[in-house]
């Protein structure tokens, strides 16, 4: 599986909109209309469009379910997830970052595929 390089940012920002860029590569959906979404999920529940809580929220209204990620709390990492899952769109969350998978390639501004997956979304088969 592979690393591609993905910034959907307007301006070309690397730091602090993982979320928005990740769920932007996910859905497709610009990285303006995404970060709206966010925004304005954010405003209803009363915290910052980047909260854990947020973005959860957004992505549950959007139909994405989560899950634990396998083996924890030894936890795999980005590139043996894409392995194990070749096929699919993902969004993987680790402490401290969010990254998209689709069909086996993680879309990111820098190659993450070394970090720890905690959990992550996806929305399931009908």
């Amino acid at each position: 599986m592979a690393y591609m390089y993905f910034n959907s940012n307007p301006i070309g920002n690397r730091v602090g909109d993982c979320t928005v860029r990740a769920i932007s590569a996910l859905t497709g959906a610009s990285w303006d209309d995404t970060y709206m979404g966010l925004s304005l999920q954010g405003f209803m529940d009363k915290d910052m469009p980047s909260s854990n809580s947020v973005w959860d929220a957004y992505l549950r209204h959007l139909g994405y379910n989560k899950f634990i990620a396998p083996n924890c709390p030894n936890c795999i990492t980005v590139n043996e997830f894409a392995n194990e899952h070749p096929k699919g769109r993902f969004l993987l969350a680790t402490g401290s970052h969010v990254v998209a998978l689709i069909d086996g390639t993680w879309l990111d501004t820098w190659d993450s595929s070394m970090e720890k997956i905690i959990y992550y979304y996806t929305k399931q088969e009908e």
